[in-house]
C-alpha cells in the first residue's frame, strides 16, 4: 500500500509529460506542414499568378453620358425604385443588396472607384427621358386644333380606333395582384365603353395560339386575329370576344402591324382620323422586324397615328417599343400596372370626346379641350428633377453605408461623393435647360410653338 502511495504520483507525473511530448510532436508536424504548403505555393507558379491577377485585375471605364440623349438612352437599373435606408435594418437590408459590386477596399486606384462607381450607377439608373415625347404628347392632346398642319391629327367625319394586345405566354405573369392579360382586358372594356356613341372600334390579338415552347413557335408566330372588327361598340358582343383570350405563345409583332394594315385598309384617311394602339409586355421574339413592319403601316394611305404602350417591360423591350413609336412619330409609355395602362387609354378617350364635340358643333371652330402646355411642361420637368435627386441620394446613402461599416476609407468616400454631386448637377442643369426653353417656345402661338419644338428637338427623326 504505501509502494503504491509512493508510486501513484510517479506515474501521474510521467503521463502528463507524455501527453505534452505527444501533443508537442503533432504541433510541430502541422507547422512543418503549413511551412512546407507555404514553400510550394511560392513555387507554383499557378497559384502565385492567380493570386496577383485576382489583385491587379484590369477594369474597363465607360465613360458617363455627356449628353441627355446618352443618358435617356440607359436602361433603368435594376434597383432603381427607391430603397430605404433609414434604420439600421434598412442600411443593412441595403449593403447585402448591393454586396456583389467591386471590393473598393485598401487603397483602390481612381480607375477603380470610377468602375465602382459605373457599376453602382448601372444598378440604380433612373429613366430619364428627353422633352420629345412631351412634344408628342402635346401634339396628340391638341388633336383637331385647326392650326395642326399634319392631317393625321385633324378630324375627319369618322374615328377608327384599332387596339392590337399582346397574347403571348408572358402576359401571363402577376402584375399588382392580377395577371397582366387581366389587368388589359378589364381596362379596355371600360375604355370601349367610355367611348362616344360613332367611334369604330378593332380589336387584334397577336401570340394567342399554341404556347411559348419551341415545339410552337411556328404556330405562335403565324397566329394574330381580329377577334372585333372595326365598328361601333356591340357591348355582349366586345366582352364575348375579349374572354376567349388567354395569354400562351410568342411574340409576332411584325405579323399583327401587318395585318392592322389589311384591316384599316378600307378606311382612307381623306374622311377617318385612323388612331393605333399597340399594347404588348415584350420584345418581338419571332425573328422578323417590327419597326419596318410599323413604318409601312404608317406610310400607307389610311395614315395612322400609332401609339405604343409597353405593358412592364424590360429594358431591351422597351428600346425595341420605343423604336417602333419613334419610325411612326408615335408616343411610346412605359406602364408598371393596371392604373397607369387606365391612364393611358383615357388620353385616347379625350381625343374622342373631343370629335365628339367636333361632329355636334358641323366643323365649325369648335370649343376643344384647353391643351394646358404650362402644365405638361411643369410635370414633365419636375418628373425629371425628381429622378435626378432621387438618383443622387440613393448613391450617396449607399455610398455612407459603406464608409460607416467600413468598406471605404475616407479618401474614397470624398472622391465618390464628389464625383456623384458633379455628374448629378450636370443633369440637372440640362433639366433646368429645357425648363427654360420649353417656357419661351410656350409662349409663342401654338403653330409656331409646335414647329420651333420640332425643330428644336428633332422629334421627326427617321
Amino acid at each position: 500500500m504505501r509502494y503504491l502511495k509512493i508510486m501513484l504520483p510517479i506515474l501521474i507525473g510521467l503521463s502528463i509529460l507524455i501527453m505534452g511530448c505527444g501533443n508537442g510532436n503533432k504541433e510541430n508536424q502541422t507547422t512543418q506542414k503549413n511551412t512546407s504548403q507555404k514553400v510550394d505555393d511560392d513555387n507554383n507558379p499557378s497559384k502565385k499568378e492567380t493570386s496577383t491577377t485576382s489583385s491587379n485585375e484590369e477594369v474597363e471605364v465607360s465613360p458617363l453620358p455627356s449628353t441627355y440623349q446618352e443618358l435617356e438612352d440607359l436602361p433603368a437599373g435594376k434597383d432603381s425604385e427607391r430603397i430605404p435606408t433609414l434604420t439600421e435594418e434598412d442600411k443593412d437590408k441595403a449593403a447585402e443588396r448591393f454586396k456583389d459590386l467591386p471590393d473598393i477596399q485598401n487603397n483602390p486606384s481612381k480607375k477603380k472607384l470610377d468602375y465602382f462607381y459605373q457599376e453602382l450607377l448601372k444598378r440604380v439608373q433612373r429613366d430619364f427621358k428627353g422633352p420629345e415625347n412631351l412634344i408628342k404628347q402635346m401634339k396628340f392632346q391638341s388633336f383637331g386644333d385647326p392650326e395642326i398642319e399634319d392631317t393625321r391629327y385633324q378630324f375627319k367625319e369618322n374615328l377608327n380606333v384599332e387596339i392590337i394586345l399582346d397574347a403571348s405566354g408572358s402576359m401571363a405573369q402577376d402584375v399588382g395582384g392580377t395577371t397582366k392579360m387581366d389587368a388589359a382586358k378589364e381596362e379596355i372594356k371600360k375604355f370601349v365603353e367610355s367611348l362616344p356613341e360613332g367611334t369604330k372600334i378593332g380589336l387584334r390579338v397577336y401570340g394567342h395560339k399554341g404556347s411559348n415552347a419551341d415545339s410552337d413557335k411556328e404556330l405562335s408566330c403565324n397566329s394574330s386575329e381580329m377577334i372585333y372588327s372595326i365598328e361601333p361598340l356591340e357591348d355582349s358582343k366586345f366582352q364575348s370576344a375579349l374572354e376567349q383570350v388567354q395569354p400562351t405563345g410568342w411574340t409576332p409583332i411584325t405579323l399583327a402591324l401587318n395585318e392592322a394594315k389589311r384591316d384599316l385598309s378600307t378606311f382612307k384617311s381623306e374622311n377617318n382620323t385612323n388612331i393605333v394602339y399597340l399594347v404588348s409586355d415584350g420584345i418581338e421574339t419571332c425573328d422578323q422586324d417590327p419597326v419596318a413592319a410599323a413604318k409601312e403601316l404608317y406610310d400607307s394611305n389610311v395614315k395612322p397615328i400609332i401609339n405604343v404602350i409597353g405593358f412592364n417591360v424590360d429594358a431591351d423591350g422597351q428600346r425595341q417599343l420605343k423604336d417602333i413609336a419613334d419610325a411612326t412619330e408615335g408616343i411610346y409609355e412605359n406602364v408598371e400596372d393596371q392604373a397607369s395602362l387606365k391612364s393611358e387609354l383615357e388620353k385616347i378617350q379625350d381625343v374622342a370626346e373631343a370629335w365628339e364635340k367636333w361632329k355636334s358643333k358641323g366643323k365649325q371652330s369648335i370649343e376643344l379641350k384647353e391643351v394646358q402646355n404650362s402644365l405638361d411642361i411643369f410635370g414633365y420637368i419636375t418628373q425629371e428633377k425628381v429622378k435626378v435627386t432621387t438618383e443622387r441620394n440613393q448613391i450617396n446613402s449607399f455610398l455612407f453605408i459603406l464608409s460607416k461599416n467600413g468598406d471605404m476609407d475616407k479618401e474614397s468616400s470624398t472622391y465618390l461623393t464628389e464625383k456623384n454631386k458633379e455628374y448629378h448637377e450636370w443633369i440637372y442643369g440640362e433639366v433646368e435647360k429645357f425648363e427654360k426653353e420649353l417656357r419661351a417656345i410656350n409662349e409663342k402661338s401654338y403653330k409656331e410653338a409646335m414647329k420651333a419644338l420640332e425643330q428644336k428637338y428633332n422629334i421627326n427623326t427617321q
